[in-house]
């Protein structure tokens, strides 16, 4: 490769637009801001993935200096759909219904999502894939690649491809493998469950660089292996969004998916006693869902007596999600209460910080998330058990919007913008390379 030319980069990821959701995030501004630091990213993708959602939207955003590799890939969920696609999506969005409202069908497909597909349902595009890009690596004379999960049989990709050219491989975990929180509800048996770890092992111990997206992951995976971790975090990026008139309801917002496991409980019963205690309140409040919300999370808000102040949206394009995240007076990051989701740092985080809104988090103690929104001054974390204090906080809030006093004070943001992370990333891609 002559000096002048930029460094190739060949990036594996399964999330690509016009896939939705927080997974295609990541990537999409890492490859719009790589060629400011003079790499090259080339990009392989699907060609006919079934992604659970769609935001046409964000093709837009694809970078022009950016080459995109598709290749077919044959998902055994594009069968199963036949027979249900309503469950399917559900599942291949991670809304999975808690295990006593789980029908037959849904154990069903559960079980053969975590027993027969392993690591999961796009391990038929591996061989394929392996194929086609080591022609592709041999021709084009690029020496690093990136694999991106979940899903993690692409991290399987990057494995055969550094075991057949010796390659430089970094594996970007942007969620856990084998304690990510949905991974115990797949009805594992005993020798799933063990070919996961191996396969998770063997990935670790491979993979030249290891990338992931909190400390908590780090310090896990440094229990399996010696290569060096590297903590790059989600981030926000600058958008290009009007700025918007506040709501005139007393609003507090959940942007993004609101899975079962998610369930606030402590949060409905604050609202329902704030609203059957302050008629003032009562008349301002509104609970606005904007992203796809399991059944369960609705019965819930029912059962609290709430649905008459409910805002339920669905999903929407990203560019009207930073809208509403602007609009809307509160925000709401809600993480299931568990050990294993500590280490979980949601995406939506740091769209959420720059949105001059104050954010009212609920999660495990001592969770990755807690600590950012704390040092950047952007909100308050919650437990599941400080019930008193959460009730103060947005009673508080609620004041301060009839004020219309209610306002944060953002520290140390910079940090967390896409193009900074995007810098971090580029030297250690020419460090390693």
């Amino acid at each position: 490769m002559a000096n002048n030319e930029p460094k190739k980069i060949l990036i594996i990821t399964y999330y690509w637009p016009p896939a939705g959701g927080p997974g295609v995030q990541r990537w999409l501004k890492f490859v719009k801001y790589l060629p400011e630091f003079d790499i090259q990213p080339i990009v392989y993708v699907p060609e006919n993935p079934t992604y659970p959602i769609v935001d046409n939207e964000l093709e837009k955003e694809v970078s022009d200096k950016a080459i995109v590799l598709k290749h077919k890939i044959f998902e055994p969920y594009q069968l199963a759909g036949i027979f249900s696609k309503k469950q399917i999506k559900k599942i291949s969005s991670g809304i999975i219904p808690a295990i006593k409202k789980q029908t037959f069908l849904e154990r069903f497909l559960l079980w053969v999502r975590g027993n027969l597909f392993i690591p999961d349902a796009r391990f038929l595009w591996v061989n394929p894939s392996v194929k086609l890009l080591k022609k592709y690596i041999q021709e084009n004379q690029i020496d690093t690649i990136i694999t991106s999960g979940p899903p993690h049989s692409l991290h399987l990709i990057g494995l055969e491809l550094k075991k057949q050219l010796n390659v430089n491989w970094l594996a970007d975990f942007r969620d856990p493998w084998t304690t990510i929180g949905y991974h115990k509800a797949l009805k594992l048996s005993s020798y799933a469950s063990k070919k996961h770890k191996q396969l998770e092992r063997k990935v670790l111990n491979e993979a030249d660089t290891i990338i992931v997206t909190s400390k908590t992951t780090k310090a896990e995976f440094q229990l399996l292996t010696q290569k060096p971790i590297e903590v790059i975090t989600n981030g926000y990026d600058v958008e290009n969004v009007t700025k918007q008139t506040l709501d005139e309801k007393f609003t507090m917002a959940h942007i993004g998916s609101f899975l079962s496991d998610r369930n606030p409980k402590v949060l409905w019963q604050v609202l329902y006693e704030l609203i059957a205690e302050n008629a003032v309140f009562a008349n301002h409040f509104q609970l606005k869902l904007i992203g796809k919300v399991s059944q369960e999370i609705l019965d819930a808000i029912t059962s609290f007596h709430l649905e008459k102040h409910l805002l339920n949206l669905g999903y929407v394009s990203h560019i009207e999600a930073i809208q509403h995240q602007r609009k809307s007076q509160v925000l709401l990051l809600i993480e299931i209460d568990s050990n294993e989701t500590k280490n979980i740092i949601p995406g939506k985080v740091f769209e959420y910080l720059v949105s001059e809104r104050p954010i009212i988090a609920i999660g495990p103690k001592d969770s990755d998330f807690a600590e950012i929104i704390t040092s950047t001054n952007t909100g308050i974390f919650f437990t599941y058990d400080e019930k008193e204090h959460l009730k103060k906080t947005i009673l508080q809030y609620f004041e301060l919007y009839l004020q219309k006093k209610l306002h944060v004070f953002p520290v140390g943001l910079q940090q967390y913008s896409r193009k900074n992370l995007t810098e971090r990333l580029s030297k250690l891609l020419i460090r390693n390379s």
